[in-house]
């Protein structure tokens, strides 16, 4: 028995034995880490830049462009290096980090999901108290809020895995560092107990948010249903959609990963389960919200076309000068 502290690295799965599926497993990764990084940052951009997006709404989609941001650089570059170098490898300080900024920034997409949920409802259930609920002031407070009980979150589950003796090896089976993998090589009962309560009470928070997007859209449609087609139930379903299809992928695949039965467990599921809601959403969520949001798509064509007009009128300034 053995502290995690005194390993020099761990090992993590391989995406694949051959050479040429790790380079185009590299390939892959790339391409979907510059996609969502091009995104988000479109994202960020025209929120920050076009004062129509300077709402409640545009300021939770930059946070959670933000986290999405946070997540894709947490897991993708490690996995592009181990893939790129033929390496399963990473160091123990890593690895820490990996486990510290993952469940730092799911645990904050979630929380920010659920605030995103309430703004929705507000907007449809009770559009007189909108700005009084939904103020700069409030915003602020409940982005803080998330922001801070992420990392809380995450500070917890970090120090008490990584304080845990070890008698199982340094493997991990997953391509990067997950909680319940390294708990498996724990062999601690008190230190495993002491992280399964910590992992009930996240759990009783997680699905308390649960509930409350669950009954805050049984609101919304009841709602909506309620409002005459020729009066705007389109519009009012259309605000509501993208965000819904956001939870839908997050939480499915989260909790499929995690709640699925051992019988069907297998390390390709696995990997599969892992990209899919580790790697996929934050390349997804900008796309989702842009199709759907008439007002981040004026934006986005503005910020756009601002940059190529600037790109192609530079040559011509530069060289000749103001006439």
């Amino acid at each position: 028995m053995w502290n995690s502290s005194s390993m020099a690295q761990f090992l993590l799965l391989a995406l694949a034995d051959r050479r040429e599926l790790q380079l185009l497993h590299f390939w892959l990764f790339l391409a979907i880490s510059l996609a969502a990084l091009l995104a988000n940052g479109l994202i960020l951009s025209a929120v920050a830049c076009d004062h129509h997006l300077h709402t409640p709404m545009g300021f939770f989609l930059l946070n959670l462009s933000l986290t999405d941001l946070g997540c894709i650089c947490t897991t993708v570059p490690k996995a592009m290096h181990n893939s790129l170098q033929n390496t399963t490898t990473i160091s123990y300080k890593g690895c820490a980090a990996q486990v510290f900024l993952l469940v730092f920034f799911l645990g904050e997409e979630y929380f920010l999901l659920t605030i995103m949920c309430y703004d929705r409802y507000v907007a449809i259930c009770k559009p007189l108290h909108y700005g009084t609920l939904l103020g700069s002031r409030a915003c602020a407070h409940m982005a803080a809020a998330a922001w801070a009980t992420g990392f809380l979150n995450a500070l917890l589950h970090t120090a008490n895995t990584f304080s845990l003796p070890l008698c199982q090896g340094n493997a991990l089976g997953q391509f990067f560092c997950e909680l319940p993998h390294i708990l498996k090589l724990s062999c601690s009962h008190s230190g495993y107990l002491r992280e399964i309560g910590l992992l009930g009470v996240t759990a009783c928070l997680a699905f308390s948010c649960f509930i409350f997007i669950v009954f805050s859209y049984v609101q919304i449609f009841r709602a909506v249903l309620r409002i005459p087609p020729e009066q705007g139930r389109h519009k009012a379903f259309s605000t509501c959609l993208p965000h819904l299809a956001v939870v839908s992928l997050f939480l499915s695949t989260v909790m499929f990963a995690y709640l699925k039965p051992p019988s069907i467990s297998s390390p390709s599921l696995d990997l599969a389960l892992s990209v899919l809601y580790s790697v996929v959403p934050p390349a997804l969520n900008p796309l989702i919200y842009s199709l759907r949001n008439q007002e981040l798509k004026d934006a986005l064509r503005k910020l756009i076309s601002g940059c190529f007009s600037e790109v192609i009128n530079f040559p011509s300034s530069a060289c000749y000068g103001p006439h």
